[in-house]
């Protein structure tokens, strides 16, 4: 795992955020153990095969997850944004993860690249 991925969720000022920054971290490698991680754009990137496979970013009020290469995934309505190529979920304060599901949908999503 990298530190640099490390030391910016142990930055994080909220401890919720970096709560749900380790388990989407966790997800991210249970979907795909090979990823590669890295820090950019001041965000933790997830690639897979040195593409996108999934990013981390946060906000005031939440942790957003975002799948690349999310075309044909069956996701709720309602719950994710952006276009049919890569969609994003808002997590915030006291939100459960679904690991298992979203750990589904990635390596879904992935499995092409």
């Amino acid at each position: 795992m990298n530190q640099e991925v490390k030391e910016f969720m142990d930055g994080l000022k909220e401890a919720w955020q970096q709560e749900l920054s380790v388990e989407l971290r966790k997800v991210v490698f249970q979907a795909i153990p090979e990823a590669q991680e890295r820090v950019q754009y001041k965000k933790p990137h997830f690639l897979k095969n040195g593409k996108y496979a999934a990013v981390i970013s946060t906000s005031k009020d939440a942790v957003s997850f975002t799948i690349f290469h999310a075309t044909g995934l069956e996701l709720p309505e309602g719950k994710w944004d952006g276009p049919s190529e890569r969609k994003t979920r808002k997590f915030r304060k006291g939100d459960v993860i679904e690991a298992d599901q979203l750990a589904g949908w990635l390596a879904q999503a992935s499995a092409s690249i």
